[in-house]
């Protein structure tokens, strides 16, 4: 047995559950003999990781096998599957967007893992404000970064590791709520179409937009492979965004919708 097969064999559970279903994600469609032969586990480990994985909505179980919950719309990933997809990408995106803050601002972002790479990326940044509902954000964020971190209160999703909940601070539980407003809301979506900036909670759709709302500046995040596509709730119209920060350029259609709003593209 070669070095790599070791490794794989002697992975944590939850880090190979991760990854499998980040490789069904990527394939789109895989068999079990296919996943145990490249994951190097017995065809038993693979069927458990499917069952659960389909339990928890990151994969749909079929028979013989699972296929990307990418293909059926609405269905959510974890946070640690995401986090192993498209990483260069939204690296490139997190440099990109970042480009535009400047030390000082204020700033609101939502969940999601290409948010969650803006926030490493801000790492030369000082002095910032910084609201979220993405309950990830305080530990991967450097301190010498934020001025000020605030969390937004909320349901906590298990799934995304954020809240959802009103867009709103109280410094106490004996004042009123105070009225925020930010410079930039940096906010990843699930997809971008001609019709605008959607996702696959109605709930998150609802603090997405709120955010937006309050700002000056929107800054909305998709990878390519999110682009061309629409999820269940809408966030906003196109026109709502002052830019649109993805990994390659859009097709000729959406490049024509986006700019038509007013959008400006920024890729690599």
């Amino acid at each position: 047995m070669d070095a790599a097969a070791v490794t794989t064999k002697r992975r944590l559970p939850a880090g190979r559950k991760a990854e499998l279903a980040a490789y069904v994600a990527e394939s789109g469609q895989v068999t079990v003999v296919d996943l145990a032969s490249h994951f190097g586990v017995s065809i038993d480990t693979v069927r458990r990781d499917l069952d659960q994985l389909d339990r928890e909505g990151i994969v749909v179980r079929t028979h013989g096998g699972a296929v990307s919950a990418m293909s059926v719309p609405g269905r959510d990933r974890g946070l640690d599957v995401r986090l192993q997809m498209q990483i260069s990408e939204k690296e490139r995106i997190a440099a990109l967007a970042v480009e535009l803050i400047e030390d000082g601002s204020v700033l609101m972002l939502n969940a999601g893992t290409t948010t969650l790479a803006v926030a490493r990326a801000l790492r030369n940044h000082r002095n910032l404000t910084i609201a979220t509902n993405n309950l990830r954000i305080p530990a991967e964020i450097s301190p010498s970064v934020f001025r000020d971190l605030f969390i937004f209160g909320g349901a906590v999703r298990t799934i995304t590791q954020a809240t959802t909940g009103p867009v709103t601070l109280a410094m106490t539980s004996n004042t009123t709520e105070v009225d925020i407003r930010c410079d930039y809301a940096i906010i990843a979506v699930g997809a971008v179409d001609a019709s605008g900036y959607s996702t696959s909670n109605l709930g998150d759709a609802t603090m997405m937009s709120e955010m937006i709302q309050r700002a000056d500046r929107t800054v909305i995040l998709a990878d390519s492979s999110k682009l061309d596509r629409r999820l269940f709730a809408q966030v906003t119209p196109l026109e709502r965004a002052d830019y649109l920060v993805t990994d390659a350029p859009p097709s000729p259609d959406l490049s024509a919708a986006l700019s038509e709003a007013g959008v400006t593209v920024l890729t690599p």
